[in-house]
């Protein structure tokens, strides 16, 4: 069980004018990603409403484990987090980009699927050609038989938004 924290802060580690932040150590390492036997990951429902409720709060925070994490299955995490945060109103996750395109060259089906599901709602023009270039290397790989699920799914479809609302924007104007 998580404790409930009344602020988010976070301590950056070059600047000790920041506030100790106060928070279970290792957040966003409970995700369970997919396998054989379940095609969707497994996420501690506390732990993601607490950081959803948090709003602009967490940002900081989440995006220092985006920042340094090299766990697929944290970062996997914190991009759900992030979508979720999105879908609850959160100002400024399009913000993020620099530190999302960390993963642009991700070879995870995990972080490729939930980072292609947050550019289809933040539309960053900048994150349109990474989303191609993910689709196309995929395409050249052949299929790995063990993977449960296709990235590609949620990467084309955040293509199509993109064009589709391109399209639509500028259909609304003539």
């Amino acid at each position: 069980m998580i404790q409930q924290i009344q602020t988010i802060s976070y301590i950056n580690p070059y600047q000790k004018t920041q506030p100790v932040m106060q928070y279970k150590p290792y957040a966003c390492t409970s995700c369970q990603l997919p396998n054989a036997g379940r095609n969707y990951c497994i996420f501690d429902k506390n732990e993601v409403d607490y950081f959803v409720s948090q709003k602009e709060q967490a940002l900081p925070y989440l995006t220092e484990i985006l920042k340094h994490s090299n766990n697929e299955a944290q970062v996997t995490e914190t991009l759900y987090i992030l979508d979720r945060m999105h879908d609850n109103g959160t100002k400024g996750i399009d913000k993020l980009y620099p530190v999302l395109a960390r993963f642009n060259d991700t070879q995870s089906a995990n972080i490729q699927t939930f980072l292609a599901g947050i550019y289809r709602k933040i539309q960053v023009p900048d994150a349109f050609g990474p989303l191609v270039k993910m689709l196309i290397q995929n395409s050249l790989k052949p299929h790995n038989p063990n993977q449960p699920f296709d990235p590609n799914e949620e990467i084309g479809g955040a293509i199509l938004s993109y064009i589709s609302d391109r399209f639509s924007n500028n259909v609304n104007k003539c």
